[in-house]
């Protein structure tokens, strides 16, 4: 057995029937030429053959007694194919517009937690010949970096379907449908006891950690009527609102070079690029319905805790939280606001990346927290409750080639992700195979299907309001002065790593016994698919 972590738990805890807790991907295949096969089929038996290759895909929970402690994983010996993978046919003419809808119903339905948490689904009769494959995973098993992992075990980089070992054969009985209750309760105990154990061990670290992180808080701070870099609560937006299990949902597709070098010619990131298009967006279509605050949005932002070369299916992940501004009407001003509050945002979480996500011990966790999640949804708190962001954001680093199912190649692979109360849109974006694929994800009540197809419009204009942006060596005398050129995004960003920096030299040198720390270390819009 394996125990779920208290981060992986979480998500198990906080689900309710308005808010599913699964993430999934919407695929669009192109069959091969002359294809006569049934690709359900085909999709079903490789998938079959493939099982034991990701541990996502055999494991189910088994609750603690009373739930006194987190649950834990079991191998399951008895997984129903025709279950978890199905067929879904489109009705005529079989729509993109259709296909949307239907996923939006598809991920509002929780999953049998009785079963591997998992399901993918097979769509035909789409009019432009393309196949869909839409398959989702609750997040208590995997989070976005782990779901690129899982698909590299699903998928091949041609199109000749690659054999793969069988899985050994099991020796000791096998796996038992459930496990017992004194069991359960002593595999409890020595959990809790060796988290206790982690947690003492890390304090010296935790120690240092701490300290960096405040030294780099303290040089965030800004001089009077500069912006500021430390966010306070995220004004109240019609996002920030108790939520149904209803979705909406809507796909984009950009080339990724080209933002590349749209974010290189303005002199930021991709992910600012990305950031000032979701700015832009949110800002017009609440600005046309007299709904934009005075005060600056603020995205919450995952960032991956997962060091190089982890695929291990589990959540490692922590949270900034990035300044939208958009309270600024310039958008150059508006861009580098961006970049300077991601970029110090970060820098917070790489002082803190060896205690974030660390494991906390709390008898009773899981009726606890699953309580206050039911709490809040029903009671409507989250309409009432201070926001501490205004708007999901996240952006996930893909397969870099294109990938095959079933010897179908793999057009789009958009992603679908979380709607929760308070936080009723989140925009995913995921890199894959020369294209960025954005994934709209909402609750219908507060954003209805062709409204979020009205927000895709505007993420397309942002990009084409980024593109005609002086670039850092065309500026002109009069278009933009020099100190606010994007030219300064790197100089601005960079400051609070400089002073943080300077502070930890200069505490070092006032200790005899203080050690040297290392220096810090240093996506044109498409048409959607039609």
């Amino acid at each position: 057995m394996d125990h779920l972590s208290s981060m992986d738990a979480a998500f198990l805890h906080l689900e309710t029937p308005e808010t599913p807790m699964h993430v999934g991907s919407l695929m669009l295949l192109e069959l091969p030429d002359g294809y006569k096969g049934d690709f359900y089929e085909d999709v079903k038996a490789m998938i079959g053959k493939r099982l034991h290759l990701a541990t996502v895909l055999t494991r189910k929970l088994a609750q603690m007694p009373f739930e006194l402690a987190e649950p834990v994983w079991i191998e399951d010996d008895d997984i129903d194919l025709d279950f978890h993978v199905r067929s879904v046919t489109l009705r005529r003419p079989g729509t993109m517009e259709q296909l949307d809808a239907l996923i939006a119903r598809l991920h509002s339905a929780l999953l049998d937690r009785s079963r591997p948490l998992w399901e993918m689904y097979v769509i035909e009769g789409l009019k432009n010949g393309q196949v869909a494959f839409y398959s989702k995973a609750h997040h208590s098993g995997v989070d976005g970096k782990a779901g690129v992992e899982l698909a590299k075990v699903l998928y091949d980089t041609s199109p000749q379907i690659r054999e793969v070992p069988p899985p050994r054969r099991r020796y000791g009985g096998g796996a038992q449908y459930q496990l017992g209750v004194a069991e359960l309760l002593q595999a409890a105990v020595a959990n809790t006891a060796q988290q206790y154990r982690k947690l003492a061990e890390l304090l010296p670290t935790a120690a240092k950690a701490l300290s960096a992180a405040g030294n780099v808080l303290a040089s965030q701070r800004t001089g009077k009527g500069e912006r500021p870099l430390n966010l306070g609560l995220a004004p109240k937006t019609i996002f920030n609102d108790s939520i149904t299990n209803q979705r909406s949902y809507s796909t984009l597709s950009v080339p990724l070079d080209e933002l590349k070098a749209a974010g290189k010619r303005v002199g930021g990131t991709v992910n600012t690029v990305v950031m000032a298009m979701c700015s832009s967006a949110l800002r017009r279509f609440l600005k046309e319905r007299n709904q934009l605050p005075k005060e600056a949005l603020i995205a919450g932002v995952p960032v991956s805790l997962r060091a190089a070369g982890d695929d291990s299916m589990n959540n490692q992940v922590s949270m900034v939280r990035v300044d939208l501004a958009t309270d600024i009407d310039d958008p150059v001003e508006r861009f580098k606001a961006i970049h300077a509050s991601s970029e110090a945002g970060k820098a917070v979480v790489r002082e803190l990346r060896p205690v974030l996500g660390v494991d906390m011990p709390i008898t009773g966790s899981p009726w606890i927290v699953s309580s206050l999640a039911s709490l809040l949804g029903r009671s409507k708190l989250a309409r009432r409750l201070p926001a501490m962001a205004s708007v999901a954001i996240s952006n996930v680093p893909g397969p870099p080639v294109p990938l095959y199912m079933a010897g179908a190649r793999m057009a789009h692979f958009y992603p679908v992700s979380i709607a929760s109360h308070g936080v009723a849109l989140n925009i995913t974006v995921q890199s894959y195979a020369g294209l960025l694929e954005f994934g709209l994800t909402a609750c219908r009540r507060v954003l209805s299907q062709d409204e979020s197809y009205e927000l895709i419009g505007y993420l397309q204009d942002a990009l084409k309001q980024i593109e005609r942006l002086p670039g850092v060596d065309d500026a002109k005398p009069g278009l933009v002065s020099s100190q606010d050129t994007p030219a300064m995004l790197d100089a601005v960003a960079k400051k609070p790593a400089r002073k943080m920096r300077d502070a930890v030299a200069k505490s070092a040198k006032g200790s005899s016994s203080a050690r040297k720390r290392p220096a810090a270390k240093k996506r044109a819009a498409t048409k959607r698919v039609a």
